[in-house]
């Protein structure tokens, strides 16, 4: 197949697509066979265009979007061969940790802030506590790091919010101190409180690795079987497209394209958009060199949050700080929940200058590592001395 003149491509499918498959209905109340009733108040609204499809990928500036949200590798190279690399790159970090300072030189006013105080802890795993990589399947963490988490686990309400699968990030990490909210939240084990779990039809009891009773917590429970259509829809119609590849994170699909050549990113893009064409309560986000498809809820990592802490019995406590640690544009509604309600710290990892709700910044995941180690260190030290 050309792939550099189908910038329209006509998809082929393994069902033809009609007015009767999932996801194509008048009402934007989500598809319901089976199961717990859907919180209409998780209903999210998108403005769409009056024939109830998405725009082109050009024309929505997807393509400008998916550029965007990371340097191709052509143009690191042109810059270091020009000198800015070194130069003004730095400068301009310079000048963006003055707005953004790093919390490994700010711990000391962190800590003193965080005296008398109950920290929750939030962290993403992909560019947070491992390295961005080629192949999502390899995205290890480091023994070292895993380390550190335990460490921080044992000392503090710790969660663990990613756009994985809960199942898959939890077979990166392999620790059981922890929670886990996989999906961007929309997949949480989260510890048993009464008045969540007998008052919301989303939230079931369950048990974890150590066969201690938790809550599973899935707003979007009733989109499986749309969200694995779409996944064997894409994975389809991109099988042909060098570099591409499809993850199913169970309650979203992700669509990688950090190993497409840019110049096919558009059709990238214009595919997934033909998809989703035919799913009006689907919509697409990106990320670090991936789109992807979410249903149509008023729930992320933000809301999830919240969740969390309500379930850990510390929402509302004026003695309570929240930390939220993450690398994604996903993890901007985590912090912005925590800078409006004046709660707790949002931390930006990243080695370039970006726009965010954070309050601090790590450079990566290394930073990320030496920060939960000093966190550990701060919280061990108070203890002993209470002894």
């Amino acid at each position: 197949m050309d792939l550099k003149s189908n910038h329209t491509p006509l998809l082929t499918d393994a069902a033809p697509i009609t007015k009767s498959r999932l996801g194509v209905h008048s009402s934007l109340l989500p598809y319901s066979p089976t199961g717990a009733a859907f919180s209409p108040g998780l209903l999210l609204t998108i403005p769409r265009k009056k024939t109830g499809i998405l725009e082109d990928v050009r024309s929505s500036g997807w393509l400008d979007a998916m550029k965007s949200s990371s340097p191709t590798a052509k143009k690191i190279t042109k810059d270091i061969n020009h000198g800015f690399a070194s130069s003004d790159a730095d400068s301009a970090y310079c000048t963006w940790l003055q707005k953004y300072p790093s919390a490994l030189a700010s711990f000391e006013k962190i800590a003193n802030y965080a005296k008398g105080k109950r920290i929750a802890l939030f962290l993403d795993y992909d560019g947070t506590l491992s390295p961005i990589v080629d192949n999502p399947d390899c995205a290890f963490m480091s023994e070292s790091m895993r380390s550190a988490v335990k460490k921080v686990a044992e000392l503090f309400p710790t969660a663990i919010i990613s756009g994985r699968s809960r199942d898959k990030v939890y077979e990166f990490v392999g620790l059981t101190e922890l929670y886990y909210a996989g999906s961007h939240g929309m997949d949480i084990i989260g510890p048993v409180r009464q008045s969540i779990s007998d008052n919301n039809p989303n939230c079931i009891r369950s048990t974890n690795n150590k066969c201690k009773e938790v809550n599973l917590f899935q707003p979007a429970a009733e989109f499986l079987p749309m969200i694995d259509e779409v996944f064997r829809s894409l994975v389809e119609c991109t099988n042909d497209i060098k570099g591409a590849s499809v993850e199913n994170n169970k309650f979203c699909v992700s669509v990688h394209y950090r190993n497409v050549d840019d110049k096919y990113w558009d059709i990238v893009g214009q595919r997934v958009v033909d998809i989703l064409k035919d799913y009006p309560r689907l919509r697409l986000t990106h990320g670090r060199k991936v789109l992807e498809v979410r249903p149509v809820i008023n729930w992320d990592k933000g809301k999830a949050v919240t969740f969390l802490l309500e379930s850990l019995g510390l929402s509302n406590c004026d003695d309570v700080l929240p930390i939220y640690v993450g690398d994604d544009r996903t993890d901007e509604d985590a912090f912005k929940v925590l800078r409006e309600g004046n709660r707790g710290y949002g931390i930006l990892v990243a080695s370039a200058p970006k726009e965010s709700n954070a309050v601090y910044s790590l450079r990566d995941p290394l930073e990320v590592m030496e920060f939960l180690k000093s966190l550990a260190a701060w919280k061990s030290s108070l203890l002993k001395s209470l002894i």
